[in-house]
């Protein structure tokens, strides 16, 4: 998959999904349109009804008070109008008032006046008489929600003493009235209210959706630049073109990028110093059998064969250093972890590479301690790692000198050292650094090789979390004053 292809891929989370008519959709990612869509209109059309509601009840509310208000005076004008003598008492309203409590065009009106004991002195006898839990008071005027007839009134009542010395007997004065003046100024309130919120609803939906259109139009121009882009192209996408919202996003991708480049960069180089590397091997294999067949003497046809038998160790040796670095530097994390026992493996390795010391006379052993000396790793890896030290310690070790393998405890708590000694010409300090890079051979060197063994040592040191050194190891009655030491520090397993 192409770099433009990964970015377009992931952008494509956060753009809006068109449907496709007729064809039923796979459950996926949320889209961020659809997202912010849902967060600000879903609580937009919850809240309306509530809305609504409460609307309805300030609106009942504020149609009460002024008809609270008219009661109240109705029930004030009667009790003015009621007149006491000693036991007797007595209503005398005016014509004009009965007119006023009788001539209604929308609600009904009553009006009721009861002495102490109850009687009627004037009004509706059909209208209810305060329960025991409604609350009136001697000169104040209470409000009270009831039925006559079947039929919702409003009643305002107010108590006066009979005796002004003497609370114990009061008369009653009520007032009531029908609902049907309250519920029309309700209704009146609701629909100044509500039709235009109609009206204006849909075009709060329409601004939202066109205002989420417009900003994400950005995130729709950033995925078709992406989109349009070469395969090859690594370069970073432009930061400040995008919203400030998605930039830590970019910045991200950038980074990805940069080390996809850093990669593809590697790559080339490897395949190119690969090619190179091998093209030297190849040509001396063909030149050697180019001679081969010109060659009638049986001697000389059996040191050509040794020679093309022996360049084409080496060019299998090459092939599988590059297979062994390819494989370390494209492992981001170790896999088949084992519980590996070094003082085996080191035991192991230094036998296979025995035939090769004894060709060059070289003294090659291995020193390992009773004690045992375990790591978590991958097991061919470290095989690769004590054949890349011992290989590479051969190589450099002239006729007759020695070479010494050795694992055991670090000085540091918790880790274990592998040392490679050889009594070879040794590296020079200011080399030392240089030589752990692919390919990178000392010059004057007239042993032959790759320069990529210390190369794999070190990435495979690394993917266990360890580190190499190169260090001088003292000879003693040698004529050079140092030889080399190879030292790999690796974590010992806590188990």
């Amino acid at each position: 998959m192409s770099v433009a292809a990964v970015i377009d891929s992931e952008l494509q989370k956060l753009l809006p999904s068109e449907l496709q008519a007729g064809k039923p959709q796979e459950r996926g990612p949320r889209s961020l349109f659809g997202e912010i869509l849902d967060w600000m209109l879903a609580p937009l059309l919850l809240l309306w009804p509530m809305s609504i509601a409460v609307t309805y009840l300030v609106a009942q509310s504020i149609a009460n008070a002024p008809f609270d208000r008219g009661l109240e005076n109705n029930v004030q004008a009667i009790a003015q109008q009621v007149r006491i003598q000693g036991e007797n008492v007595s209503l005398s309203l005016p014509h004009s008032a009965k007119q006023i409590l009788q001539a209604d065009e929308n609600d009904r009106i009553y009006f009721q006046v009861l002495d102490q004991r109850g009687y009627l002195i004037a009004g509706d006898k059909d209208l209810p008489i305060p329960g025991l839990d409604d609350v009136t008071q001697i000169g104040v005027v209470t409000y009270r929600d009831a039925k006559i007839n079947g039929e919702k009134i409003r009643i305002a009542s107010t108590l006066l003493p009979q005796n002004p010395n003497l609370d114990a007997n009061t008369i009653l004065v009520q007032v009531a009235e029908t609902l049907d003046k309250r519920s029309q100024l309700a209704n009146e309130i609701i629909k100044g209210v509500i039709l235009p919120q109609f009206i204006i609803l849909p075009i709060v939906v329409v601004l939202v959706w066109f205002g989420l259109t417009r900003g994400l139009a950005p995130l729709h121009a950033l995925q078709n630049h992406i989109r349009n882009r070469h395969v090859e192209d690594t370069s970073p996408i432009e930061e400040k073109a995008a919203p400030q919202e998605i930039m830590p996003l970019i910045s991200s991708f950038n980074g990805v990028l940069f080390q996809l480049e850093d990669s593809v960069n590697a790559q080339k180089r490897f395949i190119a110093d690969a090619a190179h590397q091998l093209k030297t091997p190849l040509a001396g294999l063909q030149m050697q059998a180019e001679l081969a067949q010109r060659e009638s003497n049986p001697e000389e046809l059996k040191r050509s064969l040794e020679q093309i038998a022996d360049s084409s160790n080496r060019a299998a040796r090459l092939v599988q250093q590059l297979l062994s670095l390819a494989r370390m530097e494209n492992t981001t994390n170790l896999s088949d972890r084992a519980k590996i026992d070094l003082n085996i493996a080191a035991q192991e390795a230094t036998k296979n590479w025995l035939n090769a010391a004894w060709s060059k006379q070289i003294d090659l052993g291995c020193h390992t301690h009773e004690y045992a000396v375990h790591i978590m790793g991958n097991a061919v890896m470290m095989r690769e790692l004590f054949n890349n030290l011992i290989d590479n310690a051969i190589k450099y070790t002239p006729i007759g000198g020695h070479v010494t393998v050795e694992v055991k405890r670090a000085s540091r708590p918790g880790f274990i050292e592998i040392e490679v000694k050889d009594t070879g010409p040794g590296i020079p300090v200011e080399e030392r650094t240089r030589v752990l890079e692919r390919f990178y051979r000392i010059l004057g060197s007239d042993v032959e090789g790759s320069g990529l063994g210390l190369a794999i040592v070190k990435e495979i040191a690394t993917q266990h979390g360890g580190r190499i050194e190169i260090l001088d190891h003292a000879q003693e009655n040698q004529s050079h004053p140092s030889g080399t030491c190879i030292r790999v520090t690796l974590p010992a397993d806590a188990k």
